[in-house]
């Protein structure tokens, strides 16, 4: 139960005698469903019932596209196309070069799972971002960086990528004392962590700001002109945070999938 459900179950509201009731972390920790399976007792979160509803969505989609292909593309395919061809212009070409075409499905599959996994987030019904919790960025982040120095040993050598990513060429020797830790810190711990941080507190952050203007609006809600006022405030601002918090979601996934393809990029050529 959130804090918006307590709300208004309390008939909290402004001159009522009670406090403000300010959302907090809590609001992230959903009581999880329970169900029994062939006679298992279990629990199942909600960020997982979305996560597994977001991947079928994004599996259902591109097989019908795949499966109904013609010369004259159908609505359906002529979409599809255009994911594709976004992915593979404005990110893996763009970044990786020629090479990247082979990674479209990969930068394809993260881009449109996280993107939809957000937008979960302001959907009517599930209104809860899937990657505002943290297991979800630090899986995808790991599956990342596993595939990144994966690919890096195999083109470069086991050793050699780990020196060239300490020992970058054209670099004073003396500059080495300083470079090299700052270097292998940065392969080794603020990649994958930030990039895992970006998304989730982006989206944790944005989650709780909706929601604390959406509680705000309930609680000003009362028979006077300063409460109606400011719930009407409190109520249009977040309208504008939501279409902001949209956008945001889908920057973010951008930026996800980028800093991957940067990633396999550097992994593919040392000199990058």
């Amino acid at each position: 139960m959130n804090l918006a459900t307590i709300a208004t179950e309390d008939a909290c509201h402004l001159n009522s005698g009670c406090g403000f009731p300010a959302p907090n972390a809590e609001i992230f920790f959903l009581e999880p469903y329970s169900l029994t399976l062939f006679g298992h007792h279990l629990l199942i979160s909600k960020s997982i019932i979305l996560a597994l509803l977001v991947a079928l969505i994004v599996i259902t989609f591109f097989v019908a596209v795949s499966r109904s292909s013609k010369l004259v593309p159908s609505k359906l395919q002529s979409i599809g196309e255009q994911a594709y061809l976004f992915i593979r212009d404005q990110i893996a070409r763009e970044v990786i070069g020629k090479e990247g075409d082979k990674f479209v499905p990969f930068l394809g599959s993260l881009f449109f799972f996280i993107w939809i996994c957000n937008l979960m987030g302001v959907v009517p019904g599930a209104q809860f971002p899937v990657m505002s919790s943290l297991a979800f960025p630090v899986a995808l982040t790991l599956m990342v960086y596993i595939t990144y120095v994966y690919l890096g040993m195999k083109h470069q050598g086991p050793i050699k990528f780990f020196t060239n990513a300490a020992f970058p060429p054209g670099v004073p020797k003396a500059m080495y004392v300083l470079l090299t830790p700052l270097e292998l810190l940065g392969l080794l711990v603020t990649r994958p962590v930030t990039q895992a941080i970006r998304l989730f507190a982006n989206m944790f952050a944005g989650h709780l700001l909706i929601t604390t203007f959406t509680v705000g609006a309930y609680y000003l809600l009362s028979p006077s002109i300063i409460g109606a006022l400011g719930s009407a405030t409190s109520f249009g601002v977040t309208v504008v945070l939501t279409g902001f918090e949209m956008f945001i979601q889908g920057l973010q996934a951008f930026i996800f999938t980028l800093l991957t393809a940067v990633y396999i990029g550097g992994s593919l050529h040392a000199e990058h």
